[in-house]
């Protein structure tokens, strides 16, 4: 059921709610359906058999009630706006609503108050964040591009949208850091994929939560993506609208914008930022409208400076989460718009074709902002989809970043190393297991943190005269107590292999899931990998 405005009115048929402005309007219920059916037919002469049949279905009553309901109606009207008459008596016709209506979002009513923001610890960094509701399951909304939490509550639709969320969830929003209400970092500091997940997994910590539905909306499905593929015993479900694995337009993936019409975007970017910028691609229904169109731009000032939209839009450009989508074991829910204009449809597609067991929903639709639009029909999927989740166990196989280092031989100063190996790695949020033949193992769980405690352990051992080398992959594997199996063990063991002295050699997997690290890398050229085939093999540089 649509949201019509007339006025300075705003009927909600889904409520049974009338508003003027943001004050609600008191009608009984009789009057409130005799409104919604003229204004549902304005322009149209709506008869009274018409009017009493869908007003009293199936009930018997006389033009009187039928008139009574109609005095109520004009006269709630008339104490909001007595100059327009909106309610036209044909004689022995019916009746006729004069004025001219429009569809728009839901409003959130006027009793709804913000929810109160609070501050998690990730590191040293304070990440803002907020609960809403109490229902039975826990809801982690990670918001796309730039966020601020309280701009959320200042849009009705938007609000509304929140709200229902937390009409059956436990329901946490949170601003990244460097954006919104959390703290502001360097721009050369903005938050690389596995910091996002640092800190969403804070803001869980926070509010007790062991194990929640992510909600990904746009650029936040790839990070909810790689939470669910890492942390599976943490989520209970997955939820993306409007996602991608991949931004850019590959030769193996021909959707989304080229190179050269990305640049275009940055460069528009950066001249009118501050202004509602990109809204004719994110909410075509709204880019008329010149309180929404205030509201947005307001709100990516609020979100984000110019240099960090701008960092955050490269860093987004060079994401690339494709070969983790089989390992993406837990229930998941993906919400595409047919027409949406900022993320095209085949994107959604793609991951619904290789995410195993993942159910597609396509909805009609131009609008990429989940609460622009038919917002109610994205939340009856999601209200559904969680109603549906039970409490399974955790799968067995995870996403982990696995790190190899190989030894040129034996030294009898290697038991030194190991002492500061094991001080790197726990550092780093790594996990040693052991030597196998002349290789140390250890897992992480992001590849930048495997990367750069290599870097130290080789560096270290450079100081000790002991040649080293060091390989990097992420994977699913099997991890049974001290015990690694599986083919990205292989995969780690063969690039170490593939390493000379002191270098820090990487898969293509790696690259993809470091934008916004700062570690830059250099393709050494292809390497046969066994039965794994052929792979593009890179060099960490510096």
């Amino acid at each position: 059921m649509k949201v019509l405005t007339f006025g300075p009115f705003r009927l909600d048929p889904r409520q049974g709610l009338l508003f003027a402005g943001p004050r609600e309007v008191a009608l009984t219920p009789k009057a409130f359906a005799t409104l919604q059916v003229l204004v549902e037919r304005a322009g149209t002469v709506v008869t009274k058999k018409e009017l009493m049949e869908r007003v009293w279905p199936e009930t018997h009553v006389d033009e009187n009630n039928l008139a009574q309901s109609v005095l109520t109606v004009r006269r709630a009207l008339a104490d909001f706006d007595p100059s327009t008459e909106y309610v036209q008596t044909l004689s022995r016709r019916g009746y006729r609503f004069n004025a001219a209506t429009i569809e728009a979002p839901a409003a959130l009513p006027a009793r709804i108050a913000m929810p109160r923001t609070r501050y998690a610890h990730s590191g040293d960094v304070n990440i803002a964040y907020q609960v809403i509701g109490n229902g039975p399951t826990d809801i982690v909304f990670v918001m796309g591009w730039v966020s601020h939490l309280e701009m959320f509550w200042t849009e009705p639709s938007f609000a509304r949208f929140l709200n229902r969320l937390g009409s059956f969830s436990r329901l946490i929003v949170f601003d990244k850091r460097g954006t919104g209400l959390s703290d502001p970092v360097p721009v050369s500091q903005l938050p690389s994929l596995e910091q996002r997940m640092d800190d969403v997994r804070c803001v869980m910590d926070a509010v007790g939560s062991k194990r929640a539905v992510l909600v990904g909306i746009s650029e936040g499905g790839p990070m909810t993506l790689l939470f669910a593929a890492s942390y599976p015993e943490q989520v209970a479900g997955l939820v993306i609208i409007s996602g991608y694995a991949r931004r850019m337009r590959a030769p193996d993936y021909p959707w989304g914008p080229t190179l050269e019409g990305r640049e275009r975007y940055l460069e528009d970017l950066a001249r009118e930022w501050g202004g509602p910028f990109g809204l004719e691609a994110r909410a075509p229904s709204r880019s008329n409208d010149p309180q929404f169109r205030e509201w947005w731009a307001t709100y990516l000032r609020m979100g984000a400076s110019p240099g960090a939209a701008l960092t955050l839009s490269r860093m987004n450009s060079e994401v690339d989460v494709r070969d983790i989508l089989p390992m993406v074991h837990v229930p998941t829910l993906l919400i595409h718009r047919t027409g949406d204009r900022s993320v095209p449809l085949e994107q959604g597609r793609h991951l619904a074709e290789h995410i195993p067991g993942s159910r597609f929903v396509e909805l009609p639709g131009d609008d990429h902002l989940p609460f622009v639009g038919d917002q109610d029909a994205v939340l009856d999927a999601i209200e559904r989809f969680v109603g549906e989740l039970r409490d399974t166990p955790a799968p067995a196989r995870v996403l982990a970043t696995l790190l190899f280092i190989r030894s040129e031989g034996n030294n009898d100063r290697l038991e030194a190393l190991d002492q500061q190996a094991r001080f790197e790695i726990e550092w780093h949020h790594g996990r040693k297991f052991a030597h196998v033949s002349h290789n140390l193992v250890a897992t992480f769980d992001g590849p930048a943190r495997a990367i750069r405690c290599a870097q130290k352990i080789l560096a270290a051992a450079s100081r000790l005269g002991i040649p080293l080398g060091a390989g990097v992959h992420t994977g699913e594997c099997d991890l049974h107590g001290d015990t690694l199996t599986g083919d990205t063990v292989a995969i780690g063991a063969m690039l170490a292999e593939a390493a000379r002295p002191n270098e820090v050699v990487v898969s293509s997997t790696v690259t993809s899931l470091v934008p916004g690290s700062g570690l830059q890398f250099e393709l050494r050229g292809q390497a046969s990998l066994g039965a794994h085939g052929e792979w593009p093999v890179y060099v960490v540089k510096g």
